[in-house]
């Protein structure tokens, strides 16, 4: 397929874009969705309308129905595909920001920090020191917490000596990813209907980071090339100015106060839990609970987790989360340093208090500082779950295969469930070695044959 037919924008950042994907389809986003919208209004039976569209074209009715009449659930039957490259994890994780993304970021273990790009919008010699200076660390210990692993961890007579290669690699680039700059770029796969394109890009548009306004920009103006009746939606100044407070103001969730972990609130209602318990104790492993359990109401937590962390529960969007702001004064997640050989552990010590001096001298805003700080400085986590959706969360994330750091948090919350909800019913399938190193993680990989 010729990439001159899919719609690339380029961003502010020499080498970043955003493409829309143009499947070629005959039937395409906008055509799927007016057959929806013709079946849910007609007796006239699919083939009537396939007839229809044939004749007339999606465009006149996208144009009128779901932009100009507000139709908003007729975008929902149309979706589109944008490819966001050579962009901050400080943007992926706000485009990610939504409960109805889907999509896939690029994985630490599989980018070569070596070449990549980190951002410096601070555009000073001392800004481009900061991030080299991570970069060259993060480089430096690459191999000697291999070989640290691998005196930890020793392979096995009956373990395949490639996959525990891999596995001590990917667990390497684990620990090493704390110190990598939230300014790394990355890339991601961004999927949605038009319906939530339309309403997020409304929000990303006056986003605190001048990045994530280029990326929304950008995205808006390259879905409209491709489906211009469905992308030209009026805009009210009222409306503009409400949400760029919300964003400008409200956005990013700081807590200077928190603690390690706290429970903050259960606002579970018991007598209706009752109604369920045969469902909490019936339930087998890796089975869900129904949706009707959200009845009851959520419980709400807060933790100090590292940044690299937290791009892993983000993932999580059942649960309502707040995006933390990155700084440095919940300090750094000691596992990492823990992980380190002894003469390693005093030299990165060392290291970051030298980092955290140029840092602080940075003459910018807390946003644009965000760029500057590795991932493994901590931030206050907050999340609010039904039942249903912490179950999920507590059980896929407690697992050996997930960041130890992610998972000291996550038992937690556990051991916090149990307390409440135990009596009531509830039961937690919960991995017994959550902590245990195991080589099938060389085998999480998608290798092209």
């Amino acid at each position: 397929m010729s990439l001159t037919k899919h719609v690339i924008e380029p961003l502010q950042n020499k080498g970043s874009f955003v493409l829309v994907l143009n499947t070629e389809a005959k039937i395409d986003g906008q055509a799927e969705a007016m057959l929806q919208a013709l079946h849910s209004r007609s007796t006239g039976g699919i083939k009537h309308h396939l007839k229809v569209l044939k004749e007339k074209g999606a465009e006149n009715f996208m144009e009128k129905f779901y932009v100009g009449y507000g139709h908003k659930s007729i975008g929902d039957c149309g979706s589109a595909t944008v490819f966001v490259e050579g962009v901050s994890m400080l943007a992926a994780k706000a485009i990610q920001d939504w409960r109805l993304y889907s999509g896939q970021e690029a994985s630490t273990r599989y980018v070569d920090f070596s070449k990549q790009t980190f951002l410096n919008p601070h555009k000073t010699k001392t800004g481009e020191k900061i991030l080299e200076n991570w970069r060259n660390f993060y480089l430096k210990i690459q191999k000697p917490v291999q070989q640290f692993l691998k005196e930890k961890y020793p392979r096995k007579k009956e373990e395949d000596e490639t996959i525990y290669n891999k596995a001590i690699i990917a667990r390497a680039f684990d620990i090493t990813r704390a110190w990598l700059p939230a300014g790394a770029t990355t890339n991601l796969a961004w999927r949605m209907n038009f319906r939530q394109f339309a309403d997020e890009l409304m929000m990303l548009r006056h986003h605190p980071l001048k990045e994530v306004q280029n990326i929304a920009q950008q995205t808006e103006k390259a879905l409209r090339q491709l489906y211009p009746q469905s992308f030209g939606h009026e805009r009210f100044s009222k409306t503009e100015k409400y949400n760029q407070y919300v964003m400008q103001k409200k956005y990013y969730f700081e807590n200077t106060k928190a603690k390690d972990f706290q429970l903050l609130f259960n606002n579970i209602d018991r007598k209706i839990l009752k109604n369920h318990q045969q469902e909490m104790q019936k339930r087998p492993p890796k089975t869900e609970l129904p949706n009707t359990i959200a009845e009851c109401g959520v419980v709400g937590y807060e933790f100090l987790l590292d940044f690299g962390s937290f791009r892993d529960l983000q993932r999580h969007r059942a649960v309502a989360q707040r995006m933390p702001l990155l700084t440095m004064r919940h300090g750094f997640n000691p596992w990492y340093l823990e992980q380190l050989p002894l003469d390693l552990q005093k030299e990165a010590k060392k290291f970051l208090q030298e980092q955290k001096k140029l840092i602080a001298k940075l003459k910018t805003d807390k946003f644009v500082k965000q760029y500057y700080i590795p991932m493994g400085y901590q931030v206050p986590c907050r999340i609010v779950g039904d039942l249903k959706a912490l179950t999920y969360l507590v059980e896929l994330r407690s697992t050996r295969f997930v960041h130890p750091t992610l998972v000291q948090q996550i038992l937690k919350v556990i051991a916090s469930l149990k307390k409440l909800f135990k009596k009531d019913g509830l039961i937690l399938h919960i991995d017994n070695t959550p902590n245990k190193f195991d080589i099938a993680r060389g085998k999480q990989d998608i290798v092209e044959k």
